[in-house]
């Protein structure tokens, strides 16, 4: 698996999120509302079609409200991962 960026969004940092006895380093990008007053992508955890893992914040939320939306993806995160490794 590789990590990568979410396109149209600002890096925050990186959340390690571990599965058995790997650990997988997600990015933390804060994404912009669109013209329509969307995000560019989905908020939370995201994993792309060609294995791209990563975590994308509202940039416009307030820093609670961001910090719930990591532990809700760090989660989801770990799902996902467990779901790949261990089946």
């Amino acid at each position: 698996m590789r990590v990568t960026g979410h396109p149209e969004s600002r890096f925050l940092g990186y959340v390690q999120v571990r599965v058995a006895s790997r650990v997988y380093t997600l990015p933390v990008e804060a994404a912009p509302l669109g013209l329509d007053g969307k995000p560019a992508g989905e908020l939370g955890f995201f994993s792309d079609a060609a294995d791209g893992l990563g975590i994308l914040v509202d940039s416009s939320a307030p820093d609670k409200i961001q910090r719930e939306t990591i532990e809700r993806a760090s989660a989801d995160a770990a799902r996902h991962l467990s779901r790949k490794l261990l089946n």
